[in-house]
Protein backbone atom coordinates (compact mmCIF):
# COMPACT_ATOMS: atom_id res chain seq x y z
CA UNK A 1 0.00 0.00 0.00
CA UNK A 2 1.27 3.45 -0.89
CA UNK A 3 0.82 5.45 2.32
CA UNK A 4 2.10 8.62 0.67
CA UNK A 5 -0.90 8.57 -1.70
CA UNK A 6 -3.27 8.14 1.25
CA UNK A 7 -1.66 11.13 2.98
CA UNK A 8 -1.92 13.24 -0.20
CA UNK A 9 -5.59 12.38 -0.69
CA UNK A 10 -6.43 13.33 2.89
CA UNK A 11 -4.35 16.51 2.65
CA UNK A 12 -6.13 17.62 -0.53
CA UNK A 13 -9.48 17.03 1.16
CA UNK A 14 -8.41 19.05 4.18
CA UNK A 15 -7.30 21.94 1.93
CA UNK A 16 -10.67 22.04 0.17
CA UNK A 17 -12.62 21.89 3.42
CA UNK A 18 -10.48 24.63 4.99
CA UNK A 19 -11.23 26.86 2.00
CA UNK A 20 -14.92 25.99 2.34
CA UNK A 21 -14.78 27.02 6.02
CA UNK A 22 -12.99 30.28 5.14
CA UNK A 23 -15.55 31.17 2.47
CA UNK A 24 -18.46 30.36 4.79
CA UNK A 25 -16.91 32.52 7.51
CA UNK A 26 -16.57 35.39 5.00
CA UNK A 27 -20.23 35.02 4.03
CA UNK A 28 -21.33 35.15 7.67
CA UNK A 29 -19.02 38.09 8.41
CA UNK A 30 -20.51 40.12 5.55
CA UNK A 31 -24.11 39.13 6.25
CA UNK A 32 -25.08 42.46 7.83
CA UNK A 33 -22.94 44.81 5.75
CA UNK A 34 -25.14 47.37 4.03
CA UNK A 35 -24.39 48.60 0.53
CA UNK A 36 -25.10 51.97 -1.13
CA UNK A 37 -27.05 50.20 -3.88
CA UNK A 38 -28.39 46.72 -4.66
CA UNK A 39 -25.73 46.30 -7.36
CA UNK A 40 -22.93 46.90 -4.85
CA UNK A 41 -24.19 44.46 -2.21
CA UNK A 42 -21.92 41.58 -1.21
CA UNK A 43 -22.68 38.37 -3.10
CA UNK A 44 -22.44 35.15 -1.07
CA UNK A 45 -19.65 32.87 -2.30
CA UNK A 46 -19.54 29.10 -2.85
CA UNK A 47 -16.60 26.75 -3.31
CA UNK A 48 -16.83 24.39 -6.27
CA UNK A 49 -14.68 21.26 -6.11
CA UNK A 50 -14.32 17.92 -7.85
CA UNK A 51 -12.34 14.73 -7.65
CA UNK A 52 -8.96 14.99 -9.36
CA UNK A 53 -9.31 13.24 -12.71
CA UNK A 54 -6.94 10.31 -13.10
CA UNK A 55 -4.83 9.80 -16.23
CA UNK A 56 -5.04 6.60 -18.26
CA UNK A 57 -1.93 5.20 -16.60
CA UNK A 58 -3.36 5.94 -13.16
CA UNK A 59 -6.67 4.32 -14.14
CA UNK A 60 -4.75 1.28 -15.39
CA UNK A 61 -2.65 1.29 -12.22
CA UNK A 62 -5.81 0.98 -10.13
CA UNK A 63 -5.78 -2.72 -10.89
CA UNK A 64 -2.45 -2.86 -9.08
CA UNK A 65 -3.42 -0.45 -6.26
CA UNK A 66 -0.98 2.32 -7.22
CA UNK A 67 -3.44 5.01 -8.28
CA UNK A 68 -3.54 8.30 -6.45
CA UNK A 69 -6.38 10.76 -6.31
CA UNK A 70 -7.85 13.44 -4.17
CA UNK A 71 -9.91 16.53 -4.68
CA UNK A 72 -9.27 19.93 -6.22
CA UNK A 73 -10.93 23.33 -6.09
CA UNK A 74 -12.47 24.44 -9.36
CA UNK A 75 -13.17 27.92 -8.08
CA UNK A 76 -14.89 30.21 -5.65
CA UNK A 77 -17.92 31.68 -7.37
CA UNK A 78 -20.40 34.33 -6.26
CA UNK A 79 -24.02 33.27 -6.12
CA UNK A 80 -26.47 35.12 -8.34
CA UNK A 81 -29.03 36.06 -5.69
CA UNK A 82 -30.91 39.32 -5.26
CA UNK A 83 -29.91 41.32 -2.19
CA UNK A 84 -32.16 41.46 0.84
CA UNK A 85 -33.95 44.82 0.93
CA UNK A 86 -34.80 46.17 4.39
CA UNK A 87 -36.91 49.23 5.15
CA UNK A 88 -34.65 51.57 7.18
CA UNK A 89 -35.45 55.16 6.23
CA UNK A 90 -32.88 56.67 8.63
CA UNK A 91 -29.93 54.63 7.29
CA UNK A 92 -27.26 56.57 5.33
CA UNK A 93 -27.54 54.07 2.43
CA UNK A 94 -31.34 54.23 2.22
CA UNK A 95 -32.76 54.92 -1.24
CA UNK A 96 -35.73 57.20 -2.00
CA UNK A 97 -38.18 54.59 -0.68
CA UNK A 98 -36.14 54.09 2.52
CA UNK A 99 -34.85 50.65 1.47
CA UNK A 100 -31.31 49.48 2.28
CA UNK A 101 -29.58 46.61 0.40
CA UNK A 102 -28.06 43.82 2.50
CA UNK A 103 -26.42 40.63 1.21
CA UNK A 104 -28.79 37.69 0.70
CA UNK A 105 -26.84 35.41 3.02
CA UNK A 106 -28.92 32.64 4.56
CA UNK A 107 -27.48 32.25 8.06
CA UNK A 108 -28.98 28.79 8.60
CA UNK A 109 -27.62 27.46 5.30
CA UNK A 110 -24.20 28.92 6.07
CA UNK A 111 -24.12 27.26 9.48
CA UNK A 112 -25.10 23.91 7.94
CA UNK A 113 -22.38 24.38 5.30
CA UNK A 114 -19.86 25.19 8.02
CA UNK A 115 -20.85 22.11 10.02
CA UNK A 116 -20.56 19.87 6.93
CA UNK A 117 -17.14 21.27 6.07
CA UNK A 118 -15.97 20.78 9.65
CA UNK A 119 -17.14 17.15 9.70
CA UNK A 120 -15.52 16.46 6.32
CA UNK A 121 -12.26 18.00 7.57
CA UNK A 122 -12.42 15.80 10.68
CA UNK A 123 -13.05 12.73 8.51
CA UNK A 124 -9.93 13.51 6.46
CA UNK A 125 -7.90 13.90 9.66
CA UNK A 126 -9.21 10.54 10.89
CA UNK A 127 -8.31 8.88 7.57
CA UNK A 128 -4.81 10.35 7.71
CA UNK A 129 -4.34 9.16 11.29
CA UNK A 130 -5.56 5.68 10.35
CA UNK A 131 -3.04 5.51 7.48
CA UNK A 132 -0.29 6.71 9.82
CA UNK A 133 -1.21 4.04 12.37
CA UNK A 134 -1.25 1.32 9.70
CA UNK A 135 2.15 2.41 8.40
CA UNK A 136 3.61 2.39 11.92
CA UNK A 137 2.08 -1.02 12.65
CA UNK A 138 3.48 -2.41 9.39
CA UNK A 139 6.95 -1.22 10.43
CA UNK A 140 6.50 -2.84 13.84
CA UNK A 141 5.46 -6.16 12.28
CA UNK A 142 8.33 -6.02 9.78
CA UNK A 143 10.85 -5.30 12.56
CA UNK A 144 9.96 -8.39 14.60
CA UNK A 145 12.08 -11.48 14.16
Amino acid sequence: MDYNAAFQISASGMQVEKLRLDVTAANIANMNSAAPSAAQAYSPLRVTSQAIPLSFSQQFGRMYEVASGGVQVLGVTPQAVAPRMVHEPGHPYADAQGMVAYPAVNHTAEMVNMNLALRAYEANVAAMNAAKTMAARALDIGGQQ
